[in-house]
């Protein structure tokens, strides 16, 4: 077991470390001349040249690397760098903050857009899977099996749009002002604003998983339905809902789980366009906005956050299977 953490260990902090380098290497293409972007319009050669030798972007390529890695440029005597402590992923130079403060203050409101979609999702997709599987061939199964094409082939702009003009727009015409457009309200303020304002985002989010995960959890379960252990429990009497729900689904968690953590962790990266529509003030929104105006820095430390949760949840699907196994064995 310990073998088997320091390898995954060592693979996820390789495979950060070349999205880190790739990320890198991408700006530097993407922004050819950075200080003139960071500069006011109206700076003269003299200025661009001044913000170039500041932010030590005049220096090879590989110095800047060895630079952000180690220790960045003393912006307001605060010295970035990974491997600097406390690290950092260097210094946003149009909101004048270090960027892991920025992400840090901005991932409360993508953490709760994203693991409350996931609840929803998951409790969506065992329920509607299960009891496909349970009526295999059925009307019960076709229906469930066309809202799930339904689901998945929408895009999340369109819902988003969708649902925002009929739960809030139409709504509030009509004088129930249950939804709010747009906005986030944090959890320690008031819970139940925190899920009004969520309630579109996570639905917007939820349905177009849960029509994938439905037939996942389907397939999963049709696959154990005709094992030994579930004729003999059917022999003994047992109701068909705790067969299905209780043994059948146990026994095909383990694509599920697994499934399920690297979806996790790719919302968690790419929530752009949910956020973008329903005002949330999250990762997304941050990376966008970075992006667009050349903060470089920001836009590689976002990046490298949503690598780092793709590989978290990676290997924490790969632990919940290979502990599965072992159980079983």
């Amino acid at each position: 077991m310990h073998r088997r953490l320091l390898t995954t260990l060592s693979q996820s902090i390789a495979t950060l470390v070349i999205l880190l380098i790739a990320c890198f290497f991408l700006t530097r293409l993407a922004y050819r001349n950075p200080a003139a972007m960071l500069a006011p319009i109206n700076a003269t050669q003299e200025s661009i040249d001044a913000i170039s030798r500041a932010l030590r972007l005049d220096e090879p390529w590989y110095l800047q690397l060895w630079h952000y890695l180690y220790r960045g440029p003393d912006v307001q005597g605060a010295p970035m760098g990974l491997m600097h402590w406390p690290p950092g992923l260097g210094y946003s130079f149009r909101k004048q903050a270090p960027v892991t403060d920025l992400i840090l203050s901005k991932l409360p409101a993508t953490l709760s857009l994203v693991i409350g979609a996931a609840l929803i999702w998951f409790a969506l997709s065992i329920l509607s899977g299960v009891w496909a599987a349970r009526h295999q061939g059925k009307w019960q199964d076709h229906l469930s099996g066309l809202f799930a094409c339904i689901f998945m082939s929408v895009p999340v702009l369109l819902s988003g749009i969708l649902f925002s003009y009929v739960f809030f727009y139409l709504l509030t015409q009509a004088g129930w002002a249950i939804f709010p457009s747009s906005g986030y309200v944090p959890l320690s303020e008031s819970p139940l604003q925190w899920a009004r304002h969520l309630a579109l985002p996570w639905a917007t989010l939820a349905l177009v998983e849960a029509g994938l995960f439905q037939r996942v959890v389907r397939g999963a379960v049709l696959d154990v339905a005709q094992a030994d252990y579930i004729r003999t429990a059917r022999a003994k009497g047992l109701p068909e809902g705790r067969i299905y729900f209780s043994h059948a689904l146990s026994a095909a968690l383990n694509p599920i789980i697994s499934l399920g953590a690297l979806e996790i962790g790719t919302l968690l990266g790419g929530a752009i366009v949910t956020e973008t529509i329903f005002g949330i003030d999250g990762l997304g929104r941050l990376a966008v906005s970075s992006a667009i105006e050349g903060d470089f820095p920001v836009v590689i430390g976002t990046t490298v956050t949503a690598g780092a949760a793709i590989v978290l949840m990676t290997a924490v699907g790969d632990f919940w299977t290979e502990w599965r196994e072992k159980g079983r064995s």
